[in-house]
């Protein structure tokens, strides 16, 4: 088969699907808005492209979404028309619809099979918005005409794509029911191969007095990992329970990965944060004043390290902490099962899907503080129950979301259907 794959920032979810079909023999083909050289990647051939114009200055801010979605799905169209020139005909299509850039494809190619992929349909209630009490939307009825706006790049999709995969149950379902019948539940999958515990592992911190820290699995460790810190990933709730977490545990180093930018939700208004402008800033002032000096020596944050330094953290890990809004479940999560931390989560969709409660990992309330310090505390003196646990954890990613094994295979099968 032709096969072309559609993401803005290629491969992302398909880093492993799309080197997979061209290994099959395959004609592979990627377009993606990367400030890339076009050539050959595992047997995929990319073509980057680049857009015309920007957003319009001044424009209603509920259309600038479809706008800027329509200025890449015509970008992309004109890139495809390219490839037509040459050409170049798709059996199927698999795009990341989120974008947008996949939006007119199908006029172009009509014979050609669309498959998307469905990581998340907003909704006013239910899910991430007005699920945090602490950063209400300011009029509700206004934020549920917005969001129906911003759902339509999803609904125009729906109308011209065969087919959606999504990586959890959780996340097909907040699709409306008409398209969800069409969406297959297979996760990105997980190397758990290369994701395993180490017994072994060091890892070697610079402290902030500028000296060389290593540590080692016999030091007592508390990780806590966003690709960015921001309240959608439970940031805010983590530093409160630092104070009392430091206190109680003397020995312990608390390791945070995660940039200072925004992923999934609003930027600081720094007129409410006394000109404070990211998150990091705003909760460590929060929380800075009630813990000691050595105590704060002990806090440790990373940033955004290499992947190798992020899987050796991982399995340096005593008690691995996920917090998360009722929204797309990260990776991360499912990483830190595989290499056999000791997990303690936040109760909410889709944690549930993939932790159960003192099976895998620990649950608690994503606002409770004092149960979240407690239940971590309880874990790090409780040898026995965190090898019991990480243990269940990497069985459950073994099992369920294995990359050889179980969701590469079954990606394979769903495009075969497509194509079919």
């Amino acid at each position: 088969m032709h096969i072309l794959f559609v993401h803005q920032n290629f491969p992302g979810q398909f880093k492993h699907l799309a080197p997979a079909l061209a290994r099959q023999g395959h004609r592979v083909v990627a377009l993606t808005l990367q400030k890339t050289q076009a050539g050959d990647w595992q047997g995929v051939k990319i073509i980057p492209y680049a857009v015309a114009r920007g957003t319009t200055p001044g424009i209603h801010p509920w259309v600038a979404d479809i706008e800027t979605k329509t200025i890449r799905a015509e970008a992309c169209l004109r890139a495809c028309q390219g490839l037509a020139a040459q050409g170049f005909v798709p059996d199927v299509i698999i795009a990341h619809p989120g974008w947008g850039e996949s939006l007119f494809l199908k006029d172009l190619w009509p014979k050609a099979r669309l498959g998307i992929y469905c990581e998340f349909f907003y909704h006013a209630q239910g899910a991430d918005v007005g699920f945090d009490p602490e950063f209400p939307a300011a009029d509700l009825t206004l934020e549920a005409a917005r969001l129906r706006l911003k759902n339509m790049n999803n609904l125009l999709h729906f109308e011209v794509a065969d087919a959606g995969i999504a990586p959890t149950h959780w996340q097909a379902s907040t699709f409306p029911a008409p398209f969800r019948q069409r969406i297959a539940v297979i996760h990105d999958g997980i190397d758990t191969q290369a994701l395993r515990p180490n017994p072994q592992v060091s890892l070697t911190l610079s402290t902030q007095s500028g000296a060389q820290l290593a540590l080692t699995r016999n030091d007592e460790v508390i990780t806590f990992v966003n690709r960015n810190l921001e309240p959608y990933r439970g940031f805010h709730i983590f530093m409160r329970a630092l104070p009392n977490l430091l206190r109680r545990r003397p020995r312990a180093r608390v390791l945070i990965v995660g940039g200072n930018e925004v992923s999934y939700g609003t930027r600081p208004d720094p007129a409410r944060y006394g000109g404070l402008t990211t998150w990091r800033e705003i909760f460590t002032a929060e929380v800075r004043p009630q813990i000691p000096d050595a105590d704060w020596q002990r806090v440790h944050f990373l940033g955004q390290i290499p992947y190798p330094a992020f899987i050796a953290l991982l399995q340096l890990s005593s008690v691995h902490v996920y917090l998360t809004y009722p929204f797309v479940l990260s990776w991360s999560l499912l990483e830190a099962m595989s290499v056999g931390c000791t997990i303690v989560a936040s109760n909410t969709a889709p944690v549930r899907e993939v932790i159960e409660d003192g099976q895998c990992g620990q649950l608690v309330d994503f606002f409770d503080v004092a149960g979240l310090t407690a239940t971590v505390c309880a874990l790090l003196d409780d040898p026995i129950e965190r090898q019991h646990l990480g243990e269940n954890a990497r069985a459950f990613a073994q099992a369920h979301y294995d990359l050889r094994t179980q969701c590469l295979p079954r990606q394979l099968e769903w495009v075969e259907g497509l194509g079919r």
